[in-house]
């Protein structure tokens, strides 16, 4: 379900300016298929390109999140974790023993929370969903 994002010309249609150095942790995050922490994004950004400090991850993640083109999550695991804003809305369940974040989308769900927005006198502009389980035949 990740759809791949090119945050590189998110960037350009932002106009952000975008350093090699960017350019290198943009790539990062857009290939990811997972929702990295800055440790992870700085230790991937960093194999391409050793001279990437870790402030420079943490800069260039504010940067993209200020920019909206970066979305951050609590995952309920103390951790800041990341993903390319989607063009398309999605939900998350997350995995309290693994830590696997898995997307979906439930147009079931997505009107019932619409129903109960206007049930209670509002009209739904924007939500995050957040699941957090454990596998149902986890045998551990």
């Amino acid at each position: 379900m990740h759809t791949k994002i090119d945050l590189e010309a998110l960037c350009a249609e932002r106009g952000l300016r975008i350093t090699d150095q960017r350019r290198t942790i943009a790539r990062v995050i857009s290939s990811s298929t997972d929702h990295p922490d800055v440790e992870e994004l700085y230790k991937r950004s960093s194999e391409i390109d050793p001279k990437i400090s870790i402030a420079t991850v943490y800069r260039t993640v504010r940067l993209f999140e200020d920019a909206g083109i970066l979305d951050r999550h609590d995952f309920g695991d103390g951790r800041a974790r990341y993903e390319a804003s989607p063009e398309a809305h999605h939900d998350h369940l997350i995995d309290v023993e693994t830590g696997k974040v898995v997307e979906f989308v439930d147009p079931e769900l997505e009107a019932l929370q619409k129903q109960i927005a206007e049930k209670l006198g509002y009209r739904l502009v924007d939500h995050r969903m957040e699941l957090y389980g454990v596998a149902i035949d986890r045998t551990d």
